[in-house]
């Protein structure tokens, strides 16, 4: 939370399945043109916070199939466990919190009670969380049947009821709504209130987040019953919240259009980079945009002409140098030869590029220093660059006015895939 240096522009809370990430989109489209979005214009100034019902063994699994970015913040396991950047530091003071009135013991026992409640494989069981699925034709019953039994115990519960299957047992200070307010008071208490917050959600677990005060919400266009019969009933009059027309992310992306909270172009919807303004063409989004172009390129989806070569000779400097994570020292103009002749390499295969934790130092008046992961998917197999590039913005008659002088590569996490078509020397 201390990444920025002041208030976050935009603070994004999001649900993950079918809300962040739509399991129907095999292509993974909507997420990547939100992380586009995000990585171009977002990252460097604003925060972002998965909150799901995951427990983090399951928020791990879905990371590795799907092309996620790195959050600030995770809520897990509906609203119980909070956890800060990429090493996911837990916040031992809300454990804490979250112990007064609840003895999970008096709770497994309970449950085991009732026939009804089938029980959720253990990697979604939590200190805080106690998980079953159970019919929804039984589920009003067994919620108030199960309530009063815990009450007796003089436990302060919450049970929550999501996707027409899940029922999960809380300790009544939990939620992803309560976990939020809970961030947000840390904000306030260091004078960093962000200036705008959207919650973003699809489930009936989802539906604290639109409670929360002063925030914007969406239900994306394939929301659930349950959620949109909560805001029917709770939220008729909010023009705080919004029913998206579209799926999952493109919702998300859609939502901060409609309530006017910045940039909503993703990179990804942009065909031709040369039409884009000065307004929106800064170092981060120089990054994003090359290695689309660079995408693009392999998987034929661009005419192939000398054009986009010549360009990529003028963005990159002639006597710049590229540092492969196995140390070799390539010149630039070798690797675009090489990117010249990748051109529909990988035509119809499922291949996709995408940056991550983009971060942005001015170095001096006219050079800047980009950190980024590079993340390259090819089918099942994906590799992550640790990147580092030197930019400089003296030249303003290129697109976006920055010319590429260096750039060192290292492995992330020993994500080296050991491919024998792998090419040392692509970017």
């Amino acid at each position: 939370m201390d990444r920025l240096d002041g208030a976050a522009r935009l603070l994004i809370v999001s649900d993950l399945d079918f809300t962040m990430v739509d399991h129907l989109d095999p292509e993974n489209l909507s997420l990547l043109r939100f992380n586009a979005l995000w990585e171009a214009f977002y990252r460097d100034n604003s925060l972002l916070v998965f909150s799901t019902g995951r427990s983090p063994t399951s928020y791990k699994q879905l990371k590795i199939k799907k092309p996620l970015l790195t959050p600030d913040v995770t809520i897990m396991s509906v609203g119980t466990e909070i956890m800060y950047g990429e090493s996911m530091v837990p916040d031992a003071e809300w454990e804490s919190y979250l112990n007064q009135k609840w003895n999970r013991d008096v709770v497994t026992g309970e449950t085991a009670k009732f026939p009804e409640l089938t029980p959720q494989p253990e990697i979604d069981q939590r200190p805080h969380k106690v998980s079953f699925y159970v019919e929804k034709d039984k589920a009003m019953k067994v919620m108030k049947d199960l309530a009063e039994c815990l009450e007796k115990y003089g436990l302060d519960v919450k049970i929550v009821y999501s996707s027409g299957i899940a029922l999960d047992v809380l300790p009544q200070r939990a939620g992803k709504g309560q976990a939020l307010a809970y961030l947000l008071k840390k904000f306030e208490a260091k004078g960093r209130v962000p200036s705008n917050t959207l919650v973003c959600g699809d489930s009936g677990n989802d539906a604290e987040l639109f409670t929360v005060p002063a925030v914007h919400g969406v239900m994306v266009s394939n929301a659930q019953e349950e959620l949109l019969e909560w805001c029917s009933e709770n939220a008729r009059n909010s023009h705080q919240i919004t029913h998206a027309t579209e799926r999952c992310a493109a919702g998300i992306i859609q939502a901060i259009g409609t309530f006017s909270l910045g940039p909503n172009v993703s990179p990804r919807d942009i065909q031709d980079f040369l039409k884009c303004t000065d307004e929106i063409c800064n170092p981060g989004h120089e990054v994003v945009k090359f290695y689309l172009y660079y995408e693009r390129w392999r998987r034929g989806e661009v005419e192939r002409s000398d054009h986009f070569i010549n360009n990529l000779r003028l963005l990159f400097n002639s006597l710049g140098t590229f540092v492969h994570p196995s140390g070799i020292e390539i010149p630039f103009s070798q690797c675009i030869d090489v990117l010249a002749n990748s051109y529909g390499d990988q035509l119809g295969k499922q291949f996709r590029v995408w940056v991550d934790r983009v971060s942005v130092a001015q170095i001096c008046s006219d050079t800047w220093l980009v950190k980024f992961d590079k993340c390259e998917l090819c089918g099942k197999d994906r590799e992550c660059r640790v990147t580092t590039v030197l930019l400089t913005s003296r030249h303003a008659e290129l697109p976006g006015g920055f010319m590429w002088i260096y750039m060192h590569q290292t492995w992330l996490d020993g994500s080296f895939l050991g491919r024998e078509d792998q090419r040392p020397w692509l970017f």
